[in-house]
């Protein structure tokens, strides 16, 4: 109930009854739902800056989950990253060194993700950041995994293939020389005996009578014979396979023909003195990937540890050389 206001009248000297008029109920009825309008929107502006609701407070125990749950993940990528370092580590210089396989390069193994960027959906989000990192790090784990799959299903076949890669590889020497003084010139700069000037001699010189036999010092197949008075002279090139080739060069006679198969220890021809030759001897190479390397490397089926360490010594003598 709405107090009764009373005001004085001095003329009358009574107290009049003092009668609102409407429009000044109106503006006092504004008034007072203004305030409250104000206040409660005040109480609302604070409320929802300062005072999370439940819904709120929810999301944000879920969202700070999140970010948790992705910190966890990309330490554990980490920890993924470094075993798979170590798995090519052991991938290049173990399995593959056993095998004589050539290592994965490195940008294969590290190939990028160029192009498209592929992460831009997680992008202009709070934690976009950390999200695009850890997607990024994924990626690049799961490929270069795909990778060393591929590598491990290729050492596997080199594991079934080893019985044939162990008796092609060159592992004996081209002629009979127990007592190692056949053994005349090694790999590597010489004197040419022509010329007298210092070159690179490729393979070694084995001094022999003529008609000596020569032997194929692995399992392969016969790629060239050619007759010749230049150069090797007549010689003979033997496909091992596994990107191995030998070549016999000065020979005398052969013993087999072009696309015949032949067995480690076989009779290839005979010792000779043709082409550039200046007396009857063998002149042995080994080619790996089309590159001429040290034949001294490959004796290990014929020599002692004792034998191998002579036969260095006298392969490594800077003399001259008899091609």
């Amino acid at each position: 109930m709405s107090k009764i206001k009373y005001r004085y009248n001095p003329a009358s000297l009574t107290y009049d009854k003092v009668e609102l008029r409407f429009h000044h109920k109106l503006l006092r009825v504004l008034g007072f739902l203004s305030a409250v309008l104000f206040a409660s929107f005040i109480i609302i502006v604070l409320a929802y800056t300062y005072i999370d609701s439940p819904k709120e407070k929810h999301l944000k125990r879920e969202i700070s989950q999140l970010e948790l749950q992705y910190e966890i993940l990309d330490s554990r990528l980490s920890e993924m990253d470094g075993v798979l370092a170590e798995l090519q580590l052991r991938d290049d210089n173990i399995y593959r060194v056993i095998f004589e396989a050539e290592p994965i390069p490195g940008e294969i193994r590290k190939a990028g993700f160029g192009g498209v960027n592929k992460y831009k959906m997680l992008e202009n989000y709070d934690n976009s950041e950390l999200m695009v990192a850890a997607t990024r790090n994924l990626d690049v784990i799961t490929k270069q995994m795909y990778v060393q799959s591929k590598s491990y299903d290729e050492v596997m076949n080199l594991v079934k293939n080893k019985t044939d890669m162990l008796s092609s590889i060159p592992a004996i020497q081209p002629v009979a020389n127990k007592d190692l003084r056949r053994m005349a010139s090694g790999y590597g700069f010489r004197i040419d005996p022509i010329y007298k000037t210092r070159k690179m001699h490729q393979g070694m010189d084995f001094t022999a009578n003529t008609g000596t036999e020569i032997y194929s010092t692995g399992d392969g197949k016969v790629i060239k014979v050619t007759s010749s008075r230049r150069g090797y002279g007549n010689h003979v090139m033997i496909d091992h396979g596994f990107g191995y080739v030998t070549l016999y060069g000065h020979m005398s006679k052969f013993n087999v023909r072009n696309g015949q198969k032949v067995n480690r220890g076989d009779v290839i021809g005979y010792v000779g003195n043709t082409g550039k030759s200046v007396g009857p001897h063998l002149h042995y190479e080994v080619r790996k990937n089309g590159r001429a390397i040290n034949p001294v490397n490959f004796y290990f089926n014929d020599l002692s540890p004792d034998e191998f360490e002579e036969m260095i010594e006298l392969s490594s003598q800077a003399n001259q050389s008899f091609d």
